[in-house]
């Protein structure tokens, strides 16, 4: 089991160490700050945050349905779990061209916005969110219904039995004990959104300081600056590596205990 194990860990590890290898250290600051970068940076952090704030609203309410259709028929308890879990398997260009024909300026939502209100959805910041809280939403919500399948409802039962509200129980018996589930999945999506680059292009395009995130940027620069792309991957490694080691390890650390 060894040899394919380390096998295994060559092929995750192995393609950063290329990236450290080949990296132009010697500019590696003044192309990071460039404008074109600065303005990806923005662009990708800021969206980022909005899609894993919206994922949140959205996906919690979307882990607590999964719990309680374990009581529904096999088919639509079935059917509910697919359709949260297919941007795991869809490819994101794919999903970018779904959301564009349900969104677009022809599409089945996006023609009537277009016509009764005047929103255009599309090659906007607005689609960019969009697009990042598709494909990074179901992280958040697998992982929050872990973490609610987990709680002891005894608990529950308990504070209830001591003349606790609901309201009170939850937010004073269940909430802490999903938060470590929560923040570990608002991580793991703030992660995916901030590299989105499929969904991203087809739906939003990639408009300097508009539209054009850091993944777009390496995409682009791949063509004309090698070493620019270079530059931005090592910057998004770092802060994927930064996030996931800090944040993640920090909170399910805490909550563990």
């Amino acid at each position: 089991m060894l040899v394919p194990a380390l096998l295994g860990l060559a092929l995750l590890v192995l393609p950063a160490v290329a990236l450290l290898v080949r990296a132009p250290w010697a500019t590696l600051g003044p192309r990071l700050a460039s404008d074109t970068v600065v303005e990806a940076l923005r662009v990708s952090v800021t969206s980022a945050v909005i899609a894993t704030a919206l994922s949140l609203v959205l996906g919690v309410p979307l882990a607590w349905l999964l719990t309680v259709s374990d009581r529904w028929p096999a088919v639509l308890r079935r059917l509910l779990r697919a359709s949260v879990t297919v941007p795991l398997v869809l490819p994101p260009v794919v999903g970018g061209i779904a959301l564009l024909y349900l969104l677009g300026r022809n599409g089945l939502l996006g023609r009537p916005l277009d016509a009764l209100v005047g929103v255009t959805i599309p090659f906007t910041l607005g689609a960019v969110v969009i697009a990042q809280t598709f494909v990074a939403m179901p992280f958040l919500v697998l992982a929050v219904e872990g973490a609610l399948r987990g709680v002891d409802h005894g608990l529950d039962q308990a504070a209830a039995s001591l003349g606790a509200s609901r309201w009170y129980t939850f937010r004073r018996v269940t909430v802490p004990l999903v938060a470590p589930g929560v923040t570990a999945g608002a991580v793991l999506c703030f992660a995916r959104a901030l590299g989105e680059f499929g969904a991203t292009i087809t739906f939003a395009g990639t408009f300097p300081g508009r539209t054009q995130t850091l993944p777009t940027s390496v995409y682009l620069a791949q063509q004309n600056d090698p070493e620019t792309a270079i530059a931005i991957s090592l910057l998004l490694l770092g802060v994927g590596v930064t996030v996931l080691l800090l944040l993640r390890d920090r909170w399910l650390t805490t909550g563990a205990r």
